[in-house]
């Protein structure tokens, strides 16, 4: 006697079927943001594609943290920008100890300390600071763009530029220390920004006027997320020009000298 064998394959019922990846209603909303939202769902858990984007965007920022200026780059595009250029080092010995000790980031190291004292001649109304921070890739990408668009409208309106100084292992406040040796009135710190998980290259621009050691983040103004994705260069160089030149002719920075400038239309 012959038993009849079923060859077709199994196929659950509609009615029993499990899906295996549910996507968001509120998908579109993508497009209007960079932030994780509307991933969707495997089971109970995200997408496969969700998760390993979710992994790479970690790497990057682990990355742009232990990240380091390229300095031969930077000195070319200031020389292009017919500004000379200083190098200075922090007390922070390695990156290592930097994150550890954000203290040492904020002191200049002893020999850079006499080599600004030694390079300063007259009073300058502002000295720009390209400092590494938490991303150095920040400042590696767009700290060139956007000083030649800043640079030209202060030259123009007559403003004395100091050195551009590049400085390793630096955090925001070592720009204080900078400033006042090389007696500027007031200085701009260029830093790369602690990296999120959908910007790792962001760059923030600190403003301080009479710069000195001691100062703590009250007395600066700050312009933050400068890139392409976030705050356009051209966007970025005209809030800044308004603020520098607003502190100069008022003579304060920090809560005491708020952004009258126009609003940018998005």
């Amino acid at each position: 006697m012959t038993i009849p064998v079923n060859t077709k394959p199994y196929q659950m019922p509609d009615h029993l079927a499990i899906p295996t990846s549910v996507s968001d209603p509120w998908a579109g909303l993508r497009e209007f943001t960079a932030a994780r939202i509307a991933l969707g769902r495997s089971g109970v858990s995200v997408p496969l594609r969700a998760a390993l984007d979710f992994r790479l965007a970690h790497a990057h920022a682990r990355d742009a943290v232990y990240s380091t200026l390229e300095t031969e780059q930077l000195l070319a595009a200031i020389t292009g920008l017919q500004q000379p250029a200083l190098q200075v080092h922090s007390r922070a010995g390695t990156r290592e100890q930097y994150l550890q000790r954000p203290d040492y980031g904020r002191q200049l190291a002893d020999d850079s300390a006499t080599r600004l004292a030694a390079a300063a001649a007259d009073e300058t109304d502002l000295v720009v600071v390209l400092a590494d921070g938490l991303s150095a890739t920040a400042v590696n990408e767009h700290a060139a763009p956007l000083l030649a668009l800043l640079l030209p409208p202060l030259r123009a309106a007559g403003l004395r530029l100091g050195p551009i100084v590049l400085a390793e292992q630096a955090r925001v406040a070592l720009g204080d220390a900078v400033g006042q040796l090389l007696r500027a009135r007031l200085v701009l710190v260029l830093i790369g920004e602690r990296p999120g998980l959908s910007a790792p290259h962001s760059l923030g621009a600190y403003l301080t006027f009479a710069p000195r050691p001691g100062l703590t983040d009250e007395a600066r103004n700050c312009v933050s997320n400068i890139r392409p994705e976030g705050l356009p260069y051209p966007a970025a160089a005209d809030r800044l020009a308004y603020l520098l030149s607003a502190a100069l002719r008022r003579q304060l920075s920090g809560v005491t000298l708020k952004d009258d400038s126009p609003p940018l239309l998005g």
